[in-house]
């Protein structure tokens, strides 16, 4: 603390006394931290940028366009985008309770909980697959109960979704469960005392505070479930028709480039990453332009999907 300053003026008795703050040490900036924060920005702007450039250059545009009008890509790509769907609809079913009920129930175990919903963010993918594998396979009390609900796992379209499911759906319980931690807990009390019951306090005034870290959980949970092979190349390395999926024996695009790449057709590989690229890439900025329409629960610069 400061020392105490005493009023001595003449005539006048001792008044309260304040403590003085001490001076307030300023960092300068100046250009050479600049300087530093772009050298180290752009680093990591040119490694995310140049691997993409390269595949861009690999590949003529021609044979790009030509993968385009493929008839088996587009069935790759229909599979991808068809099972992520599935498994970010699973996510806004199972991962989201499961994020509210971390955020504001203690009960014994909970930091075992959390532990094993953020293992598989960690694990080997190839971990994965084999891990599910062993789960589910022929001769198992839960192969046979799969079977007889008509839920087939191995080489379908519900395998990739399990897999999707598994690697992906972490990724929006944890960002559920910091959106509902950061949600003040006065603003619930005073939902309360005006008459709102659980439920409606839960959907009026919870759910809208942390839609917008909600959101990124699950934009995060359909980007991992897109990239994913390691466990698709165990459980569901071609996918045959059945259940919701009549389509076509196909894979999944992650699976299908993975083909190419092992049978040496370098172009092709490059031709379907890049084209699935500027997939994901019109997708991301169909967020960024809903960002300044407003018509999507944040404002510009809130979100970083």
């Amino acid at each position: 603390m400061g020392e105490r300053v005493p009023d001595l003026s003449p005539g006048v008795g001792p008044r309260p006394s304040f403590p003085v703050a001490p001076p307030v040490r300023r960092w300068r900036t100046g250009p050479v931290w600049l300087a530093v924060q772009l050298v180290l920005s752009g680093s990591l702007l040119l490694l995310f940028v140049l691997p993409i450039v390269s595949l861009f250059t690999y590949a003529p545009f021609s044979d790009v366009v030509q993968a385009a009008h493929s008839t088996q890509v587009a069935e790759a790509i229909w599979l991808t985008l068809f099972a992520s769907g599935i498994a970010v609809l699973a996510a806004v079913v199972f991962a989201i309770p499961m994020g509210y009920l971390l955020a504001r129930r203690s009960f014994r175990g909970r930091a075992v909980v959390e532990a094993v919903v953020a293992l598989p963010v960690v694990v080997p993918h190839l971990l994965v697959g084999l891990g599910l594998f062993f789960l589910i396979v022929p001769g198992t009390p839960l192969y046979r109960f799969t079977q007889a609900i008509g839920f087939p796992v191995y080489d379908t379209i519900w395998g990739v979704v399990l897999v999707m499911v598994f690697v992906s759906a972490p990724y929006t319980v944890l960002a559920s469960e910091l959106s509902f931690r950061a949600v003040d807990g006065r603003v619930l009390e005073a939902a309360r005392s005006l008459g709102a019951g659980s439920a409606t306090a839960f959907l009026t005034v919870t759910l809208p505070l942390a839609l917008r870290g909600i959101v990124a959980g699950l934009l995060l949970t359909w980007a991992r479930a897109v990239s994913e092979i390691g466990g698709l190349l165990v459980l569901a390395y071609a996918v045959y028709p059945g259940g919701i999926y009549n389509g076509p024996v196909t894979t999944t695009v992650s699976v299908y480039i993975y083909d190419l790449f092992q049978n040496g057709n370098l172009a092709g590989a490059a031709a379907v990453s890049s084209l699935f690229l500027l997939i994901a890439f019109a997708l991301f900025l169909v967020v960024r332009i809903g960002e300044r329409s407003g018509w999507v629960p944040w404002r510009r610069g809130e979100l970083a999907p």
